[in-house]
């Protein structure tokens, strides 16, 4: 139980802001399956807005927009800040070195002021879509969309190489494949639960996808992955299944 603790605890403070301790030395790719339930944390507490949102007579996209809003919040923005620096240097650069200097820039650019207004438009509009009819759906679908997108993370981390030496992606490590695994089995059980088996179907076929296409650019240009890199696949992964969720509930 002292290993699942901590683990947990390691999951948590990499998604998160909430404040917890974690013991020296603990490295993410060995707490890689805790990605999955950190993620349905911040699910919840983007639920939770969103249900007293609706309760006290927001509109469904305003309510919509404050539950996105406090998932950035609970996450320091950190996905969000991954999928900008990715735009911004696989949009900007061409030659790899040039890539990864405009990704390790902390200033945004255009690429990436697009794509964060594209990433909050299409969350905020597909939770709007489901909370049109009540709470229900939406909540269950940001529970499944936090947590199936990080419940991925790990298996693209051991599948795709860092790309630099240095860095989030390459000071977490590889994951194992039995950890990867859990975060994925924990993902698909969650989102079968939340949103039913079509649902989860498609969301999967779909984040596949974009992992690999996600994959292939990074080979392709950088020669891997970085903690951006990441911060793209998740976001991806987001969209995808609130998307598929608002298409088919």
């Amino acid at each position: 139980m002292g290993g699942i603790s901590t683990d947990l605890k390691a999951g948590l403070a990499f998604c998160t802001r909430l404040p917890v301790t974690v013991l020296d030395g603990t490295r993410l790719a060995d707490a890689a399956w805790t990605l999955a339930p950190a993620g349905a944390v911040v699910g919840l507490i983007g639920g939770a807005i969103l249900y007293v949102g609706l309760a006290v007579g927001l509109p469904p996209f305003a309510a919509a927009t404050l539950a996105v809003a406090a998932t950035a919040l609970a996450t320091g923005c950190l996905h969000e800040d991954g999928l900008a620096d990715m735009a911004d240097g696989f949009g900007g650069g061409r030659e790899r070195a040039r890539v990864l200097e405009i990704m390790h820039d902390s200033r945004i650019g255009t690429y990436g002021v697009i794509a964060l207004i594209v990433s909050f438009l299409l969350r905020i509009g597909a939770l709007a879509s489901l909370a049109a009819g009540g709470a229900g759906l939406p909540v269950l679908a940001l529970i499944t969309a936090n947590t199936g997108a990080r419940g991925a993370l790990p298996l693209f981390m051991r599948a795709v190489p860092p790309a630099r030496a240095d860095g989030l992606s390459a000071n977490a490590g590889r994951p194992s494949a039995g950890s990867a695994a859990g975060a994925v089995a924990i993902a698909l059980f969650v989102a079968l639960v939340c949103v039913g088996f079509g649902t989860t179907l498609v969301s999967a076929l779909l984040i596949a996808a974009a992992l690999a296409l996600l994959a292939r650019m990074g080979l392709r240009k950088i020669g891997g992955q970085t903690g951006d890199v990441l911060g793209a696949a998740e976001q991806s992964g987001e969209i995808l299944i609130l998307l598929t969720a608002a298409a088919l509930l």
